[in-house]
C-alpha cells in the first residue's frame, strides 16, 4: 500500500537477519518459492525474476495488524474477537446470522479494510473455527468468491465438490506427520477427513484430532480464547546480525530483550517472579556448541523493570563463558500472575517498591512519547553495535517514525 510499484511484482520478506523467505507476495509463490527457505539458496531466481527481496519490518507489520484487528473487531460484540496471530483472527457471528447475510457482511469487512487501509483480506465463514480455516482457504485459491467463502450456507453438493479438492494437510492442525498416517489410511482429502469416524480417528491419534473430525463435521468444538487469561511466559529473543564474543555486549542486548517482554507483560496486568536466561552458539557450527540456560527466581513478584533486569544480569554472569562464538541471548517471564489477584507476602520490604514502580512508569511513558529504548537501563541501545540483527533492505516504517513519512511534492 505504501509502494505501489511493488504490485504484482514477485516479492519476498526475509526472517531476522535476512536469512530465510518468511512472508511471499502471489507471484513469488507462483516461482515455486517455499516458506522458509534460506535466500542464498534462491539467489539466481531472484536475479531471473527480478524478485523484490525487504527486511522484516516488525514495527510497521505490528501497527497495520493492530489497525486491521481494531478495524474487524467493530463488526463484533467485545468478547467475540480471537486475534490468532499478526494477520489473522476468528469473530464469532452467531448473534448476527439472523440479521443480515453473513457474506454480505463480510465483504463489507473487505471493502472496509481496503477502503481505510489498503489491506487485502480474505475471509471464510464456517459452523466452527476449523471449517471457518478451510472456507478461508478456499477464497484464497479460488477467484469466483471475490475474497469470501461461506461453507456454513453453501450448498452441500458445491461444498463436497470444493472439499474433495483440498489436501488433508490443508486442515488446521494436521502436522506432517498426521498427514503421512492419515494417507495411508487413505484420508487424502478434507472431504475423506470430514467423512471419517470420528471414534475411529481417536483411537488411531488423538481426541485432539476427534475435534478436528467434528469441527469439520460443523460441531463446534474449540471455542475463542479468553484474551484475558494471563499468558504462562512470554519470551523475547533475537539472533545475532554478528558473533558475539564479550560479556558485556551480551548483557546490551539482554537489557533490551528483558525490556520488551516487561512491557507485554505490564500490558497484560501480569507480573513475574522468575526469569530464564539463555545463550547459544550457532547450532550450524559443529566444533564448538554451547548452549546454557539458567532460571533465576526474584524475592516477590513483581513487574519492575529494574528488578527484572538484575535478575537477567546475575544469569548472564553465571552461565558466560568466554572463548565461544554467541549467535543468539533470549528470555523467559516465568511463574507469571494476574497483578490484581495476587496477594504480597507480609514480611516483604515494600519501602522501594513505590519509587521503583515511578521509574519505571517513567521509562515506559518516555518510550512510548518519543520512541522506544530512548532511555534503557545501562548500556543497551549502541546503534553501532555489532549484535543489532541484519536489516539491510528494510523499508521505511511510514507508521511509527516521523523521519519515515512520505514526501510529496
Amino acid at each position: 500500500m505504501f509502494n505501489p510499484a511493488l504490485n504484482d511484482r514477485p516479492t519476498i520478506v526475509l526472517s531476522n537477519n535476512d536469512g530465510c523467505a518468511v512472508a511471499r507476495s502471489q507471484e513469488a509463490k507462483d516461482l515455486g518459492i517455499k516458506m522458509g527457505v534460506p535466500v542464498f539458496q534462491i539467489k539466481e531466481l531472484i536475479k531471473q525474476h527480478n524478485i523484490q527481496v525487504l527486511s522484516s519490518n516488525f514495527s510497521l507489520y505490528g501497527e497495520m495488524s493492530k489497525r486491521f484487528m481494531e478495524l474487524l473487531g467493530d463488526y463484533v460484540a467485545p468478547g467475540d474477537q480471537e486475534v490468532y496471530s499478526i494477520d489473522e483472527c476468528f469473530l464469532k457471528l452467531t448473534a448476527y446470522e439472523h440479521l443480515f447475510d453473513l457474506t454480505v457482511y463480510a465483504q463489507d469487512m473487505r471493502a472496509k479494510a481496503w477502503r481505510w487501509l489498503g489491506l487485502p483480506c480474505c475471509i471464510g465463514i464456517g459452523r466452527s473455527k476449523t471449517e471457518a480455516k478451510i472456507a478461508n482457504h478456499l477464497a484464497k485459491k479460488n477467484k469466483f468468491f471475490n475474497g469470501v467463502c461461506n461453507l456454513a450456507h453453501m450448498d452441500p453438493c458445491s461444498a463436497e465438490t470444493l472439499l474433495a479438492q483440498v489436501d488433508v494437510s490443508e486442515v488446521w492442525g494436521v502436522g506432517r506427520q498426521n498427514c503421512k498416517k492419515l494417507n495411508t489410511m487413505g484420508v487424502q482429502s478434507v472431504l475423506d477427513l470430514i467423512n471419517a469416524n470420528p471414534k475411529e480417528i481417536k483411537k488411531q491419534f488423538s481426541i485432539v484430532m476427534e475435534k478436528t473430525v467434528l469441527e469439520l463435521q460443523g460441531l463446534s468444538c474449540i471455542d475463542l480464547s479468553d484474551d484475558t487469561v494471563a499468558k504462562k511466559q512470554i519470551i523475547s529473543s533475537r539472533s545475532y546480525g554478528n558473533p558475539v564474543y564479550e560479556m558485556d555486549d551480551i548483557k546490551a542486548s539482554v537489557r533490551l530483550y528483558v525490556a520488551r517482554a516487561v512491557k507485554r507483560m505490564r500490558e497484560d496486568g501480569s507480573i513475574c517472579k522468575m526469569i530464564g536466561v539463555y545463550i547459544q552458539t550457532s547450532r550450524f557450527d559443529k566444533t564448538e556448541r554451547y548452549s546454557p540456560y539458567i532460571v533465576v527466581q526474584m524475592h516477590e513478584h513483581t513487574d519492575d523493570l529494574l528488578l527484572i533486569t538484575k535478575a537477567a544480569m546475575k544469569g548472564i554472569d553465571q552461565i558466560f563463558k568466554k572463548g565461544f562464538k554467541y549467535k543468539k541471548a533470549g528470555i523467559v517471564l516465568l511463574e507469571i500472575t494476574d497483578q490484581s489477584k495476587f496477594v504480597p507476602d507480609l514480611f516483604t520490604d515494600y519501602s522501594h517498591k513505590q519509587e521503583r514502580e515511578r521509574l519505571s512508569d517513567a521509562i515506559e511513558a518516555i518510550s512510548e512519547r518519543f520512541g522506544k529504548n530512548l532511555v534503557t537501563l545501562g548500556i543497551a541501545n549502541n546503534k553501532e553495535a555489532t549484535w543489532h540483527m541484519n536489516q539491510n533492505l528494510r523499508s521505511p516504517s511510514y507508521l511509527t517514525k516521523w523521519s519515515d513519512l512520505p514526501r510529496v511534492g
